[in-house]
């Protein structure tokens, strides 16, 4: 159900195991027509652009793509004739011999994942980095053999048609308000997220934030051995908790130290592009959240013009015109969210308005001089003018490429 990467990944690892598959997505666009053309047979059925209730009849199982609701029809349907669903995580687990390591939270999960994997590496392991961050669980299982590893990084939406799902580690990062046009509130997105600890025993571990109170509550309801990290001197947290895994594993403090020497961070998360006379633009794409945004702009000195916005998932942008105040010399704001963007920003910091990202960069290029830096940190979901974040970073850096070819 949903054909786009995780979607496809299912599809395809399913038909290699001999099962008859079938795939159904309401949208018919570019998008899904190009994972069409990742399905490995033409004897996949496929039905695009509608969902029919005799598609899902007789079905002996769903395999949800995260992006899928529980109000989708297919769901209700499903449901309705008591026909099991799982996520494509679910799936990969039932058919995996390695040990995975599961990472989930608001923000800073691939970075943790993408250097879990890293050190795992780094000691001699083999180890696969997946799920959340750009690779399927299931795109990958089928190369994975008994003593590697998988770095994991995985979402309250995977989390939620999990069943028999079992990390020897899982990590929870952080929690701050986020999907709340899927979840009725902070509580309930919380109650998605630990599901990720829910099938462990005694012999497994959950890595949990100490100077985070909500995820240091969730101690008590562990059935696994449990393992705090907080933030140390040198350290920030998503390094404690790479630290706090690698001494899990036995591997040396030395080691994953030098890891963190040699990293050079994750695509579109506070990712230079170019400077152009003077001005710096970066690409943090990866923000969907006001915290994510928050801490770029943390990270970052010097004048900044923001550029912002895209689908609304009940954020409180407040907090970032508070901190902005005084950083920030103008924002520009685009998207379903500019509207509400404005608001939060509105006697606080210069707001433009534009139509697309390319104008919105071309806006604040204008507005640049030397020594500033145009920050893309959209604080928002990508899906109405993009198809997904990285599309997102990518329109991005072409669009700023443009600008050093020409010169405006």
């Amino acid at each position: 159900m949903g054909l786009a990467r995780s979607g496809a990944a299912s599809a395809n690892l399913l038909y290699d195991l001999g099962v008859k598959v079938s795939v159904t997505d309401n949208q018919d666009n570019a998008n899904t027509r190009r994972f069409l053309g990742q399905l490995k047979s033409k004897d996949i059925q496929v039905e695009l652009g509608k969902h029919s209730r005799d598609f899902v009849k007789g079905k002996d199982i769903i395999v949800i793509s995260p992006g899928v609701p529980d109000q989708a029809l297919p769901v209700v349907w499903a449901k309705q004739e008591n026909i099991p669903i799982i996520s494509e995580i679910e799936l990969a687990w039932r058919l995996c011999p390695a040990q995975v390591i599961a990472v989930t939270g608001t923000n800073g999960k691939t970075t943790v994942t993408t250097l879990i994997g890293k050190v795992l590496a780094a000691a001699g392991k083999r180890a696969f980095t997946c799920g959340n961050i750009g690779r399927p669980f299931c795109s990958e299982v089928e190369k994975m053999r008994e003593g590697d590893f998988v770095a994991l990084e995985v979402s309250s939406f995977q989390l939620e048609y999990i069943n028999a799902f079992k990390p020897k580690i899982c990590v929870l990062l952080n929690l701050s308000r986020n999907h709340l046009d899927r979840y009725k509130d902070v509580a309930d997105y919380l109650a998605a997220k630990k599901r990720i600890f829910q099938n462990q025993d005694a012999g497994d571990y959950a890595v949990l934030n100490y100077d985070d109170p909500a995820i240091r509550s969730l101690a008590r309801e562990a059935r696994s051995g449990v393992v705090y990290f907080r933030k140390e001197k040198g350290l920030n947290p998503n390094q404690s908790a790479v630290l706090s895994v690698a001494g899990i594993l036995g591997i040396n403090k030395e080691l994953v130290m030098k890891v963190f020497e040699g990293f050079q961070g994750v695509e579109h998360r506070l990712e230079e592009v170019l400077k152009i006379n003077g001005v710096r633009f970066i690409n943090d794409s990866k923000s969907t959240t006001t915290e994510a945004t928050v801490w770029a702009l943390n990270n970052l000195n010097g004048p900044l013009i923001l550029i912002a916005g895209g689908r609304e998932k009940g954020n409180d942008y407040s907090q970032v015109a508070e901190l902005a105040a005084g950083k920030v010399k103008a924002a520009i704001v685009i998207g379903e969210a500019k509207e509400k963007i404005k608001k939060a920003f509105s006697g606080v910091i210069a707001t433009l308005e534009a139509a697309t990202l390319e104008e919105a960069v071309k806006k604040a290029y204008g507005l640049g001089l030397p020594g500033d830096c145009v920050l893309f940190s959209p604080m928002c979901k990508s899906f109405d003018m993009f198809s997904d974040y990285e599309d997102r970073g990518r329109s991005f850096k072409a669009i700023v490429s443009g600008l050093d070819k020409v010169k405006v």
